[in-house]
């Protein structure tokens, strides 16, 4: 079932959707009896992208759809059987495959920062161990994706986005990154297969090839308008814009509603084009501009007489990062293989810059004496008492049964809320440090 409609959707096993060496290590875990030790894995990034001044929690929805389809069919017992990727104990095993443990993370849309513990999986070895690829990478694409979106969404501040990437990247990829970009403060998506799926406003018109497909852009406009009423979104740039939006306006009338600018210099159009256009009585036509738009570019246009923004290939590549970087690291682990083995906390202590802090983690979000958040406290142990109600990790998965399903709009603005709660310099578009500090605190043995 589709997690935000509730919709029938075929989802294939996402059993595959991992790393050979994770099936190698089960094998081996297998093998030497340590499979079935209670294990603690966390998700973190150990520092956000270059000048980021916060991340942006996206993707969880989709990662409770991916361990619930986690399964090892006949298909794909045959294909690792075919490529001797692990022994016959090991498959035997696979064979009943089912995530029984527990899911603890930051609900989606929430913010992070360096060291967050925005996912926390718990269960045996064998059984966490195999999830980790899968959750890395729909994780590390939909938060990339969230965090550009939303820097974008702030830099238009009240005036829509839409989402137009589906042709810069891979067919499956756009669906996600439309999911993401409606997380992040987007307002609809051109791709359909995201409308389909996640129920998200679609929008679109024309491309040049429709004007260039008639004798004369007057021709094609009428044909639009015919088809679509006046109301539609008239394209102006294909040839010469000021004869094009006089075209427009005759055709369509003052009740045009909108016209789209795809080249040129933006700024100095956009004034023209409203000028024309009120000139002409069209003045409750809107524009919108596209044309390889960024956070930078769309901060540009504040002052430009633009009423929506189409955001593609700059969205759908994050921006400039294209992935957030966060690692899944196992941070505590039994004593021994009785189940009731007391937790003692791991970490790599190798040299290089990537050691990861042990135990099993909780986090919280301080607030100064204005209600602003001041500092992202992560903790093993006994949660101070002053705390105790900022906690972010919510329990997603219980029991290898999913708790925490949610409809989209939900995350939407739940990170428009989180966002808000950020000092203001979080919105900042120049290059600075996270805008909160992770402050650690330490006790405990990890349980």
């Amino acid at each position: 079932m589709d997690a935000d409609l509730g919709l029938p959707v075929s989802v294939p096993s996402t059993a595959l959707f991992t790393d050979h060496y994770e099936l190698t290590m089960l094998q081996a875990a297998l093998k030497a009896g340590t499979a079935g030790r209670r294990s603690v894995f966390e998700v973190f990034a150990r520092r956000l992208p270059d000048g980021r001044r916060y991340g942006v929690v996206c993707g969880t929805g989709r990662v409770l759809d991916a361990v619930e389809n986690f399964r090892f069919d006949e298909d794909v017992l045959r294909f690792l059987h075919r490529r001797g990727v692990v022994d016959d104990t090991t498959l035997e095993w696979l064979a009943g495959y089912r995530f029984s443990g527990d899911i603890w993370g930051y609900p989606e849309g929430e913010v992070y920062f360096p060291g967050s513990p925005v996912m926390r999986v718990e269960g045996t070895f064998g059984e966490c161990v195999l999830l980790e690829t899968v959750i890395l990478s729909i994780l590390n694409h939909d938060s990339a994706i969230a965090a550009a979106a939303s820097r974008m969404a702030s830099a238009a501040g009240d005036r829509p986005l839409i989402e137009m990437g589906a042709r810069r990247t891979h067919e499956l990829a756009a669906v996600a990154a439309a999911r993401a970009a409606y997380i992040g403060g987007f307002a609809s998506t051109s791709d359909l297969a995201a409308g389909f799926r996640y129920n998200i406003p679609t929008v679109g018109t024309s491309a040049h090839a429709f004007t260039l497909l008639h004798d004369s852009e007057r021709d094609a406009f009428r044909a639009q308008v015919d088809s679509l009423g006046r109301g539609t979104t008239l394209l102006v740039d294909t040839y010469d814009v000021a004869e094009a939006v006089r075209t427009a306006v005759e055709v369509a009338g003052p009740e045009l509603g909108a016209v789209r600018i795809d080249s040129g210099d933006l700024l100095l159009v956009a004034h023209r084009v409203r000028r024309q256009l009120d000139e002409l009585g069209a003045r409750n036509t809107k524009i919108i501009v596209t044309s390889d738009l960024d956070e930078y570019a769309i901060a540009s246009l504040a002052a430009a007489p633009v009423d929506a923004y189409g955001v593609g290939t700059q969205l759908v590549t994050g921006s400039g990062h294209p992935t957030a970087s966060m690692v899944y690291k196992l941070v505590a682990r039994a004593e021994s293989d009785d189940p009731g083995a007391p937790l003692v906390p791991v970490a790599k202590r190798s040299t290089g810059g990537k050691t990861s802090i042990g135990g099993r983690k909780w986090a919280a979000r301080r607030l100064d004496a204005y209600g602003v958040a001041e500092a992202e406290v992560v903790g093993t142990g006994p949660v101070p008492k002053e705390l105790a109600d900022r906690q972010l990790l919510v329990e997603l998965i219980k029991g290898g049964e999913v708790v925490a399903r949610e409809p989209l709009d939900v995350a939407r603005e739940r990170h428009k809320a989180a966002r808000a709660n950020l000092p203001l310099s979080a919105t900042q578009l120049s290059r600075g440090e996270p805008v909160l500090p992770t402050e650690y605190v330490h006790g405990g043995s990890g349980n």
